[in-house]
Formats: C-alpha cells, sequence, structure tokens
C-alpha cells in the first residue's frame, strides 16, 4: 500500500552489518585494552600461587578388600577350610558395605586412634596437621564446652611439663583445667623448649560423622565382590591408619559374630560332657564292685549276646534322646524374645539338611538386624524387612522342628519298646549274669553318649579354631603421591578465568552504568530515524581535514555521506541541508565544514553558515576573524556579499559568519529577513549547510527547519544520553524537520577499527589517527 509520508519513503544508505559488525567491535575493543586482561591475568596467577601456598594439601588414601560372597561371585575356599567351618554364613556385599560405614565401627576407631584431636603446627604458610609426631597425647575425662570452641596452644617450658593457653601441667597425670579434667601421656621423652603445637578437639559423635562422611565405599565393578575403600586427609600416614585399623575391626567383628554359635555349642558339649563322665564313672564302679563281690569274671555267650543287642539299642536310643534336647534347644530359641537370646542354639547331632539351613540362615538375619538396629530407628525399611524375613524363616524352623520332633518321639517309643522286649528275654537268663548284664547294659549307654560327645566337642572346638573373616584384604592402605586438593592446574585455571572475567566486568559494567550512547545498536533499537552515515572519532576535532589527496578513513566515511545526499536531494537544485543535535559537542560543526569541503572539491558551490548565534565555533576552526555576517544581515545592516567570506584553499566553498553576538537570538531568527536569506543563497549556492545550536537546549534549530530540506541530526558516541533518542524519534513522527537523518559522529574502538578493516587499502599513517 503506498504512504504519502515523505519522511518513511526512504531507508539508511549506508547499510551495515549490524550483527557481525557489533561483535566485531565487541571483542576488538577488549583486544584494544589487552594490557588490562594482561595484568589482571597476571595478578590473579599470582593470587592463585599465593592461595595454594596458604592451603592445606589432601591426600588420597585407598584399600581394597575382597568379600567371599557365594551370592556374588563366590571366592572359592580350600576345602578343608569349608569342612572345618560349619557355622560359615554366606555374605551379601552390599550388607559388608554398610558395616564398613556403621558408626560403631567408625566409633571405636575414633576413639582408638585419638582421632577427636588433631595437632598442628604453625608453618610460615599457616598451620599444618601432624600426626604420629607429637611428644603427647591427652585423653578427654571429663570435657567442658570451652574445649570444643577453643584452641589449645601447646609448649614444652620443661621437661616432662606442658603448657596449655598460659597453663602449666606435669604429664601422666590427671588434671583439671578451664577446659574440664584431663590426663596428658608422654608418647616420647618430652623436651625442654620443643617445637610448639596447636590441638584442636572436636566432639566424638561430630568427628565420627565426619569421617563416615569423608569415607567412599564402593564396589570395584558390578560383578566384582571388592571393595574399594576412599579417604581423602590431610596427613596420608593418618589416613592409611585409618584404613587398616578399619578392616581389623571389621574383620574381627566378623569373626566374633561367627564364634558366637560356635561358643554357645561348645559350652552345651562341655555341660553335658561334665554330667555324662559323671555318670559313667558311678557306673564303671559299681560293675567293678558287683564283679568283686560276686566273684564273676565273665558272662556266658547268650548272655553277652543279649547284652550286644541291648547296647545297640541303647546307643540308638541315646543318639534319639541327644537330638531331642538339640530340637528342644532350637524350638526355645525360636520362641524366645529378641532381647533374651544370646546367640544361635546348638545343632550338635542334627543333620536335617534344611533345618541346618533354616537355623543358618535365621542367625545370620539375626546378626544383620543387630548391626542394623545400631545405626538407624526401628521405623528403618531395611530393618522392617529384615523383621519380616526372620519372622517368615522363624516359622518354617517352626514346622521343620515339629515334624522332626514327631519323627525323633516316634522313633525313641520303638526304641523303648524293644528295650522292654529285651529286658523280657534278660529275664530268663540266671539272676547274677542277669544282673552285671544290667549294670553293664548303663555302662555301654555311658559310654556311647561320652564318646559321642566327645567327637562332636573336637569338630566344634577345631571349628571354632579354624574361624577366619570372610574377607581377605587385597591392598593395604595406601596413600598418592601427589595431593589431590586443591589441584593446582585447576586454581590457576579458575584465578586465570577471574583475571579475565574482571576487566570485562568492569567494561560492561561502566557500560551498563553509562546512559550514552555506545554503538549502533543503541540508536536502532530507540529510534525509527534513518542513519545516513557514520563518522570514526578524530583526534583532529573542530577542524578542517578534507583536501583532494586524503584517504583517511574519516575522509572516506565524509565521501560517502556527500553520495548520499543525492538521494536526499530535492526538486530544485539548490539543497539545504540543517545540522543539529541534542546536546553541545556532539560534532556538529565539524561534521557540516568537512561535507561542506567535500562538497565543494566536487565543484558544488557550498555555503556554510554560522547560525549557531550564541557559541559560533565555525570561524575560530577556520582560523577567521569574525566581521559583519547573520546578525547583521537580518537586522539589515550588511547585504549578502558582504556578510559571505571565501574561505581559503577552497574554491566554491564560502563561510558566512554569525556576526556580533544579539541579545535575542531565537526572535531574530523570528525575522522574514531569515526566508530572504535562504532565497538568495538558494539561487547562488548549490549546497547550504546551516550550523545550528542543540535542539536539545534552545528553539533556533526549529525556527530554521522549515527553510531547510533535509536535517542532519548528530549523535556521537559516549557523548549524546541515550534518552534524547526518544525525543528525535518524536520529532521524527512527528515531521518537526524535513527529511531528518542522523549522523553518528565520534564511532570509536572496535567500531572504527572495523572501518579500517572495510577500507584496508590504506596506509599505516592513516589508521594510526583512530583513537
Amino acid at each position: 500500500m503506498a504512504t504519502n509520508n515523505p519522511y518513511t519513503s526512504y531507508v539508511p544508505y549506508q547499510v551495515v552489518e549490524t550483527d557481525q559488525t557489533n561483535i566485531r567491535a565487541i571483542l576488538l575493543r577488549y583486544v584494544r585494552n589487552w594490557p588490562w586482561f594482561l595484568v589482571s591475568v597476571a595478578v590473579a596467577l599470582g593470587g592463585a600461587y599465593v592461595y595454594l601456598l596458604y592451603q592445606q594439601p589432601i591426600y588420597r588414601t585407598q584399600a581394597s578388600l575382597l568379600i567371599k560372597d557365594e551370592k556374588k561371585g563366590a571366592a572359592d575356599a580350600g576345602e578343608l577350610m569349608k569342612q572345618l567351618d560349619i557355622f560359615g554364613q554366606q555374605k551379601l556385599v552390599d550388607n559388608e558395605i554398610e558395616i564398613l560405614k556403621s558408626y560403631t565401627l567408625m566409633n571405636k576407631i575414633v576413639g582408638d586412634l585419638n582421632l577427636d584431636v588433631k595437632f598442628f603446627e604453625p608453618t610460615t604458610f599457616g598451620k599444618r596437621e601432624v600426626y604420629g609426631d607429637v611428644p603427647i597425647k591427652f585423653i578427654i575425662e571429663q570435657p567442658k564446652p570451652e574445649l570444643y570452641k577453643e584452641k589449645l596452644t601447646i609448649s614444652f617450658p620443661e621437661n616432662n611439663i606442658v603448657r596449655i593457653n598460659d597453663h602449666n601441667y606435669p604429664v601422666n597425670q590427671s588434671v583439671e583445667t578451664p577446659y574440664g579434667r584431663l590426663r596428658f601421656f608422654a608418647s616420647r621423652p618430652i623436651i625442654k623448649g620443643e617445637q610448639q603445637f596447636i590441638a584442636q578437639v572436636s566432639p566424638r559423635a561430630q568427628t565420627v560423622e565426619s569421617y563416615l562422611k569423608n569415607l567412599k565405599t564402593e564396589t570395584t565393578s558390578k560383578q566384582s565382590t571388592v571393595i574399594l575403600l576412599t579417604l581423602e586427609d590431610a596427613v596420608p600416614a593418618k589416613g592409611e591408619a585409618i584404613l587398616n585399623r578399619l578392616i581389623d575391626e571389621y574383620n574381627s567383628a566378623a569373626v566374633e559374630d561367627k564364634n558366637k554359635t560356635a561358643a554357645n555349642t561348645l559350652k552345651f558339649l562341655e555341660e553335658r560332657l561334665g554330667l555324662v563322665s559323671g555318670e559313667l564313672q558311678n557306673v564303671e564302679k559299681n560293675v567293678a564292685q558287683y564283679k568283686t563281690s560276686q566273684g564273676i569274671t565273665d558272662l556266658s555267650a547268650q548272655a553277652q549276646s543279649f547284652l550286644q543287642t541291648v547296647q545297640q539299642n541303647d546307643a540308638q536310643l541315646s543318639e534319639v534322646n541327644i537330638k531331642l534336647g538339640a530340637i528342644d534347644d532350637v524350638d526355645r530359641y525360636i520362641n524366645s524374645r529378641s532381647s533374651e537370646r544370646t546367640g544361635a542354639p546348638s545343632t550338635a547331632g542334627l543333620n536335617d539338611p534344611v533345618l541346618l539351613g533354616l537355623i543358618t540362615k535365621v542367625s545370620e538375619l539375626e546378626l544383620e538386624r543387630e548391626r542394623l538396629a545400631r545405626t538407624t530407628s526401628e521405623q528403618n525399611p531395611m530393618l522392617q524387612t529384615l523383621e519380616s524375613q526372620i519372622k517368615s524363616i522363624k516359622s518354617n524352623i517352626r514346622e521343620n522342628v515339629q515334624t522332626t520332633k514327631a519323627i525323633l518321639t516316634t522313633s525313641k517309643n520303638q526304641l523303648t519298646a524293644t528295650n522292654r522286649k529285651m529286658e523280657g528275654v534278660i529275664r530268663s537268663i540266671p539272676q547274677k549274669e542277669r544282673s552285671l548284664i544290667d549294670i553293664s547294659r548303663q555302662q555301654a549307654i555311658k559310654n556311647d553318649q561320652y564318646t559321642f560327645l566327645l567327637q562332636k566337642r573336637e569338630e566344634t572346638a577345631v571349628s571354632y579354631a579354624s574361624t577366619i573373616a570372610d574377607s581377605r584384604t587385597v591392598d593395604a592402605a595406601r596413600s598418592s603421591n601427589e595431593p589431590v586438593k586443591p589441584v593446582g592446574k585447576m586454581i590457576f585455571a579458575l584465578f586465570g578465568l577471574v583475571g579475565l572475567v574482571i576487566p570485562v566486568g568492569v567494561m560492561a559494567g561502566k557500560d551498563a552504568m553509562n546512559n550514552r550512547v555506545m554503538r549502533r545498536t543503541d540508536v536502532e533499537e530507540l529510534t525509527n530515524v534513518p542513519i545516513l552515515g557514520e563518522v570514526v572519532k578524530s583526534k583532529d576535532a573542530d577542524r578542517l581535514i578534507m583536501a583532494p589527496q586524503n584517504r583517511s578513513v574519516i575522509s572516506e566515511q565524509i565521501r560517502t555521506i556527500r553520495t548520499n545526499l543525492q538521494f536526499l536531494k530535492a526538486a530544485s537544485d539548490s539543497q539545504v541541508l540543517l545540522f543539529t543535535s541534542s546536546i553541545s559537542g556532539e560534532g556538529k560543526s565539524f561534521v557540516s565544514l568537512n561535507l561542506g569541503a567535500s562538497l565543494a572539491l566536487v565543484d558544488r558551490p557550498t555555503v556554510i553558515l554560522e547560525m549557531d548565534l550564541r557559541k559560533p565555533k565555525l570561524r575560530e576552526a577556520l582560523g577567521m576573524q569574525n566581521g559583519v555576517g547573520i546578525s547583521n544581515y537580518l537586522i539589515g545592516e550588511c547585504t549578502l556579499d558582504e556578510a559571505l567570506q571565501p574561505i581559503p584553499g577552497y574554491d566554491n566553498y564560502f563561510l558566512m559568519p554569525s556576526g556580533p553576538i544579539p541579545p535575542n537570538p531565537s526572535e531574530l531568527l523570528s525575522s522574514p529577513r531569515l526566508e530572504q536569506m535562504m532565497n538568495e543563497l538558494r539561487e547562488r549556492f548549490s549546497y547550504v549547510l546551516v550550523d545550528s545550536p542543540p535542539i536539545g537546549l534552545v528553539t533556533d534549530a526549529q525556527l530554521i527547519a522549515p527553510f531547510a530540506d533535509t536535517t542532519m541530526y548528530m549523535v556521537r558516541h559516549d557523548v549524546t544520553p541515550k534518552h534524547y533518542l526518544k525525543m528525535i524519534d518524536t520529532l521524527y513522527k512527528e515531521q518537526r524537520f524535513q527529511k531528518l537523518n542522523i549522523i553518528l559522529n565520534g564511532v570509536g574502538e572496535g567500531e572504527a577499527y572495523y572501518y579500517s578493516y572495510s577500507y584496508g587499502y590504506y596506509g599505516e599513517d592513516e589508521k594510526k589517527k583512530l583513537n
């Protein structure tokens, strides 16, 4: 759809790839400030070096432990150990990891190694922790809160005397201090004047939790049963001592748990052996006495046969009774409360693999629940799961016990009936032989019981003595040679990055705080006014630099603006260009003066009007004397020819100075002679350039605007406030100026280099003129 708005019918004449230019400008701006980046990075790297000097290095200590887990990559034990280890249990690696990380084990280690007391020695670069080379250690008997709040300075003023924060205390005695009751021990002879130490005491629970948090336990792979223990500490020797002690305590606890069942079985067998031994002695004594009193040396063949038969039956009956006793023991264990149990029941004489497997499983779960209950609450899901499993297995054991007891009871009844039958037969034997058979029979029964119990006791004792932990140390604790924290390369990289970011942040912060136009995008985002051209920053501000042989970047940019003027040319042969700005100092005089010179160089009769009647600058920049001028013409004191002055060195280029500064410039510009002056100038010159005052300060430019064909609004980088751009956009939309265009002046740093790059055929001398 066509539009009749003459101010929107054209587009910016100098097209620049804005995004590419801005990226290059931003980057090159930082490149131009490379000394600041170099200094900042150097200072940051120096800070990193000092930081590393004052940081306590941390070393990594690792150890590995093999868990013999049949459920997950079982380790093959020797057949002899398998036979002897009758109380062995299968282990889950995940459960063993939880045991290794249990509070109970770490609490014992902290207490044994006295880890809740840390010793430090002062150095040039701060204090450093020491371990093992401290002449004293102390036990905290009755601590006070002050003990955990203050650091204790330890020195040795005399032999066997310890000085703690200005108080002397004897060694190897329990003493009362401001920090509680402490006992100091000398780990070696104390020498007067030894090195001073600093002690820091932490609460036991806090120390245990910190080491548990620092301890990492994980399997080396998904299919492996090797657990890798990792601990990071400032002192490698201490880390190694902790991991080695942790493995030792874990193995000791495992052996202790395994020996509970064996110990209970041994206790049961010893009690039974003591009872049977006494009974056997009495029976043997009775046999000897009876033979002596009756003069019997041997039994008849028939009696001997009956006696052997009865002995075999009695041996079977005795074995059944022992099994029933073991079953009763198992039944009491299953039905007892968890708080009343002292260990797994004795299984001596029982050979049912299903029952033995269930008892082993429930004993294992009981021990696992006991371990877990030490560190978790009763509402823990794992603990509740274990309880459910224990109840289920106990139910199966009860059913098995009832079945086994019924079978054993039936066997006992059958054997008892056989005994009664044999006793009836024995009654037919003569009285003396019958009595001897009875006594010998009792002797055989007790002897079989005693032999059976001795065999089981030896088996249990061998298993008890050969009990080993279900784990093996693969690698003892070993520390890294180099510290893992802080990582020197990473620290230097981070500090170097900070050194790079600081100058960028300072520049970005400066830009954020700056409310002035800094780049082309600032103008494009806040206004729709076309940008006619850009002029880079020059050291020769407010000076005429256009010359026929000048091939500098600024000269080419002025020529570009001159070329773009043909797209703004009015229907008449002459063109009036009005130059204005928002505030003073935006380069109106410099750009208008050099643009006029550029037009004169191509044989265009050009005149520039110094119509900033309040603060004229053109004649001063050209080094010309002030005489009659515009103010004189407007009040009718001179003619146009009298006011015009040729500019030296340029043909067809004239200056009409402002003349004497009037007291009322705005009223003078409202005179009808202004229109007459403009008409006369149009007749004599192809281009009339008007250097007017800033529009943001006075209204002079708006009074001249009706006589101008095109308005050049100056916006200078790092000078023009951004909020004035909205005013420019309003003037453009309200059409207060004819063909309003913006010229970006004073483009600096990266933007300037962009133009040097674009016009790369210029010499280095021209490039050096840019700031």
